[in-house]
């Protein structure tokens, strides 16, 4: 399994937290960071992409996170995020509830909605894996998830139990997985995670996790994702392949309201959208990103992104190599010790900079 490292070990002082706020609105969410050690600010963070969902191992010095209505109106992955501490305490605040989260806590909270967050530790880093994966992979309704955003969720029993061995396994021992798996991955961190949210919840009209259409639906999308660069992938291909008929594969989607058109369009954007961001792709041809990704016609592809994200790839491309250099660091941060001001940078919405690719 391929994991992405990123460390402010190779860059000034001055510069550490400001690279480090862009970084994380760029690979998880845009927020507003602050912390009281931008003179020093240190910090390390290991990707790794599971295709549909990521999960991201951080170590940093303790910071406050505001997520506004201003920076979602700007960009809302429509992501559920998960955290687990491993070290230290998160205090978190959402939907107008409030928790305090200890090691071996789990928390949900949402990116369509306003949240604020603040970590501690008395004597160095916080520690924390953070997953997040669509909103629509999730079986459960929004509502009923609702209820449980910024509460805590006991990792140490039940379904939450094996929720914290499977992050603490796959992201310690990612040598012990292929890039192949990473589909299979994704189906296992939503299945527990749908499991430990039903179990909160009791199953008040929760659909059992276990049940043929979810298992079937879960197969379909590991199937999708391992076949985009196939320009021939189509629902009746699909529906073939899984022995099910069309209907049945239409009504799967319908169920999450989306189509399986849709579905296939927006991963191959979102593939074809990091590869675009990553400056170890810039060699690359834009046709040749579209190809890799399933798009057959390079016009295709061009109106699909913008209609997606609001500009050409070209452009997206351009803006998100001027925002991150060979460090990853934004232009025009040089010398600025920290979060400048109290209002909301601008943010570039490219998903994953990576300035070390280490394969474990």
């Amino acid at each position: 399994m391929i994991t992405t490292r990123l460390h402010t070990d190779d860059l000034p002082r001055p510069d550490r937290f400001t690279w480090w706020h862009d970084m994380t609105v760029a690979t998880l969410l845009p927020t507003v960071l602050r912390t009281a050690r931008a003179d020093d600010f240190r910090a390390t963070a290991d990707i790794l992409d599971l295709g549909a969902a990521q999960i991201t191992t951080m170590s940093y010095l303790p910071v406050t996170s505001t997520r506004t209505p201003e920076l979602i109106r700007q960009r809302d992955p429509e992501y559920w995020q998960l955290s687990l501490t491993l070290r230290g305490t998160m205090t978190l605040s959402q939907a107008r509830n409030d928790t305090v989260l200890h090691a071996g806590d789990l928390a949900l909270y949402d990116s369509s909605r306003p949240f604020g967050g603040e970590t501690r530790c008395d004597d160095g880093a916080v520690r924390h894996v953070v997953a997040h994966l669509p909103k629509a992979a999730l079986p459960v309704r929004p509502d009923l998830v609702d209820r449980l955003l910024a509460t805590r969720l006991t990792g140490d029993q039940g379904f939450g139990a094996l929720l914290v061995h499977f992050l603490t396994q796959v992201t310690t021992k990612a040598g012990h997985y292929r890039p192949t798996d990473a589909a299979r991955l994704s189906t296992v961190l939503t299945d527990l995670l749908a499991a430990t949210v039903a179990q909160h919840l009791d199953r008040p009209g929760v659909p059992p996790p276990d049940t043929r259409g979810h298992a079937l639906l879960l197969h379909v999308r590991a199937f999708i994702l391992q076949r985009l660069d196939d320009p021939g992938l189509s629902p009746a291909g699909i529906a073939a392949a899984h022995h099910i008929s069309l209907r049945t594969l239409h009504r799967l989607f319908q169920q999450q309201d989306t189509t399986v058109a849709a579905f296939i369009r927006h991963q191959r954007l979102e593939h074809a959208r990091r590869d675009l961001a990553d400056p170890l792709l810039a060699p690359r041809p834009i046709h040749a990103t579209a190809a890799r990704w399933g798009f057959a016609h390079p016009s295709d592809f061009t109106r699909a992104f913008r209609t997606a994200y609001g500009t050409t790839p070209r452009d997206y491309r351009r803006a998100a190599h001027a925002a991150h250099g060979t460090t990853g660091r934004p232009e025009g941060t040089r010398g600025a010790p920290g979060w400048p001001s109290d209002q909301d940078r601008p943010t570039v919405p490219p998903r994953v900079p990576p300035t070390t690719v280490a394969r474990s």
